[in-house]
C-alpha cells in the first residue's frame, strides 16, 4: 500500500481501509494479529498516533479486538461487518452519484443497467 499523503482522505482511514483489504482478500484471518502502531508507523513512516487512531477506529467498529497488553486482532465478524458497512455506505454512495450523473447525460435506466452489467463482466474476466 502507498499512503496518499496528498489527499483529502486522512492517513488514519487509509490505514484502516488498508487492513480492512487485507481482511476481505484473506491476508489477515479470524484471529491473527494485526501490525502495532509502531509497526504500522515504521513500515508508512508515520506518526505512530495516526497508525493507532486507524487501529482504534477498526475496534470500535468490531472489525478488530484486543487483546490486553498483546496486540489488536481480526474479530470473527469482521469480513461481515465490513462488508456490510462497505455495502450501506459506500457502495450505497457510489450508486447515488453514478445514478445522478447518468440523469445529467440523460441516460435511460436500461442503459445504466446495460453498462454496470458490462462492467461486471469485464471485472471476471468477460469479454467486453
Amino acid at each position: 500500500m502507498i499512503l496518499n499523503t496528498d489527499g483529502t482522505k486522512p492517513i488514519y482511514l487509509q490505514i484502516a481501509e488498508w487492513i480492512e483489504n487485507e481482511i476481505l482478500n484473506g491476508s489477515l484471518q479470524e484471529d491473527e494479529k494485526v501490525y502495532s502502531q509502531y509497526k504500522l508507523a515504521d513500515r508508512y513512516n508515520i506518526n505512530p498516533a495516526t497508525a493507532a487512531k486507524g487501529l482504534t477506529k477498526l475496534a470500535d467498529e468490531g472489525i478488530l479486538y484486543d487483546r490486553r497488553g498483546i496486540g489488536k486482532f481480526v474479530s470473527s465478524e469482521a469480513a461481515k461487518i465490513i462488508q456490510t458497512k462497505r455495502k450501506n455506505h459506500t457502495l450505497k454512495s457510489m450508486v447515488d452519484d453514478l445514478v445522478q450523473e447518468a440523469e445529467r447525460l440523460d441516460i435511460s435506466e436500461t442503459e445504466l443497467i446495460t453498462m454496470i452489467k458490462e462492467a461486471k463482466r469485464r471485472s471476471k474476466g468477460g469479454e467486453e
